[in-house]
């Protein structure tokens, strides 16, 4: 039998796909991504994670069918800072944010910063925002103006406002007044009522903190359903209210947790609806990745969340606390799951050095965009990690004073490999109410994580390891200082104003809205909220 004669059009074709410098182009679909963000969760809140948890189940079952990464770090260890190094890949002391925003901030995260939302929108993907923001509400700065075609949540955290029914807190908070007369209380805001955004119209003020979390889960389900309608992929930011201080929850105190576990069993029911959202699009269509803002509010007591093993004991040893707003693994340490099915592995645990600084640079990769021009970035593209590929993260990850100890946003302490080593300790207000006083160490105390994960004992400073390692570690933290100077840096505005403070109806006591839910004896409709603006910014 003869063979076919070809085209020379088909020669050449053919030639050049089995010499490898031609292949046909196949467009695949872009993917969703969900990134569920708690607020002030511990590493050992998880089951996963430390077997004397029992409250996460749908959590662990997003471990057991995706990957576990349990060297895994937030950004810096309090909310703005945090939250805004997920949103542009870059350490406060590059992006501005180095401390938290106030209820009366004029600024926010600078508006020369690129956005996650802002590239992936410019990729084509619908984006939103759903619940805590704290990046800064007034003017440009909400999160209509950086790059969320949708927001619905809390500018703050929901303890930054009182409310009718407040939720846990310690000291407890008053409601919020009916009349002129004002109550001041110490750690708590009392003069203004928690305000509740959709874009950019106050729709409930204040928050009715009850059916916080049932809300947050319908607002997504809507977006992406409008996402899915449209038929383009989606971005959803999704930055809970829990764990910060409990909501009020509807379940019954849980046994030996009592409130925070009721707590923590909603948070978890919560991830679990977003699992079954994300999979009602069809498997393998949406990557969610679950992870923290920080470490544990120790200050709160019986509020607060589990360190796991990372205890920090030789602060501990000192006084104050050593887990949110320190440098110690408590403060900085945080759970994070990846579920992609049939793209991330199922059932794998990772120890690759990771950082929620590599979500943007991730996630942009995954999207088929480009990194923002004429910056650099402190997270890497660790898409070979997540798929299994690699076990490979950092080499070196700077971890910034957050509050307890130092100047805010200043790197003060360096992880390399197995060795951390503190150039500045402190400890944050602890449960008792004891602090731990900042110090400066030069030498740089060095601990080795493989063999004192409690960071109870540093390095004998005359011992051959120390000496092996201090040369690299002070050549990291030398290059880590001048690749940030020689940066393209932004500067945030901390200035506030009185004005800038959300409020519906400034005639009402707390800026209550007419009609808002226990408000001027009116019940609160949200169709009716949503057609009448309260406050355009």
């Amino acid at each position: 039998m003869g063979t076919p004669s070809l085209s020379p059009w088909a020669v050449l074709v053919l030639t050049l796909v089995l010499l490898g410098l031609w292949a046909p182009r196949v467009r695949s679909r872009q993917p969703n991504f969900i990134v569920i963000l708690a607020d002030d969760v511990g590493w050992g809140d998880l089951g996963a994670n430390w077997a004397e948890t029992k409250e996460t189940p749908h959590l662990d079952q997003l471990a057991a069918e995706g990957t576990r990464f349990v060297d895994f770090h937030s950004a810096a260890s309090t909310c703005s800072p945090s939250r805004a190094s997920l949103l542009t890949g870059r350490l406060g002391l590059r992006n501005g944010v180095t401390h938290n925003f106030a209820i009366a901030s004029l600024g926010g995260l600078p508006l020369n910063e690129t956005t996650l939302a802002e590239v992936l929108q410019e990729a084509g993907y619908s984006t939103g925002a759903i619940g805590k923001w704290h990046l800064g509400h007034h003017g440009r700065h909400h999160p209509n103006s950086r790059g969320f075609d949708f927001y619905f949540g809390i500018p703050y955290s929901h303890d930054m406002g009182c409310t009718d029914s407040p939720g846990y807190n310690l000291p407890p908070c008053p409601p919020c007044p009916r009349h002129s007369t004002r109550v001041a209380r110490k750690d708590c805001y009392t003069e203004v009522a928690l305000p509740l955004f959709e874009n950019i119209t106050i729709v409930q003020q204040p928050v009715e903190l009850g059916s916080l979390a049932r809300r947050y889960v319908e607002e997504a389900a809507r977006f992406i359903q409008r996402a899915s309608d449209s038929g383009r992929p989606f971005f959803l930011y999704l930055a809970l209210a829990h764990m910060h201080v409990p909501l009020s929850p509807p379940l019954p105190p849980a046994p030996g947790r009592g409130i925070y576990g009721a707590s923590l069993s909603e948070m978890d029911a919560l991830v679990g609806r977003m699992k079954e959202l994300a999979d009602s699009l069809g498997k393998g269509s949406t990557l969610l990745w679950f992870t923290g803002d920080n470490g544990p509010w120790a200050q709160k007591c019986e509020l607060a969340g589990r360190l796991g093993p990372f205890v920090g004991a030789w602060q501990r040893q000192r006084g104050g606390s050593s887990a949110k707003q320190t440098t110690w693994e408590g403060g900085h340490r945080v759970p994070a799951l990846v579920y992609w099915p049939g793209r991330v592995p199922a059932r794998r645990t990772s120890h690759a050095l990771l950082s929620v600084l590599d979500i943007f640079p991730t996630l942009v990769a995954l999207a088929g965009a480009e990194l923002p021009p004429n910056r650099r970035f402190d997270g890497l593209d660790v898409s070979p990690v997540l798929f299994g590929w690699s076990d490979v993260g950092h080499k070196v990850l700077l971890h910034p004073n957050s509050g307890a100890a130092g100047k805010v946003g200043e790197i003060e302490a360096l992880r390399l490999a197995q060795y951390k080593a503190f150039y500045t300790t402190g400890g944050a207000v602890a449960c008792d109410g004891s602090t731990g006083p900042a110090e400066r160490h030069q030498p740089p105390l060095i601990f080795n994580l493989d063999r004192d994960i409690q960071e109870q004992e540093p390095l004998d400073v005359a011992s051959r390891e120390y000496q092996a390692v201090l040369p690299a570690i002070s050549r990291a933290y030398a290059q880590a200082l001048q690749d940030i100077a020689a940066d393209n840096v932004s500067v945030a505005d901390y200035s506030q104003d009185p004005a800038a403070i959300p409020c519906c109806n400034v005639q009402h006591v707390g800026c209550r809205c007419q009609g808002a839910h226990g408000g001027l004896g009116s019940s609160w409709d949200p169709h009716v909220e949503k057609r009448t603006p309260r406050l355009c910014l």
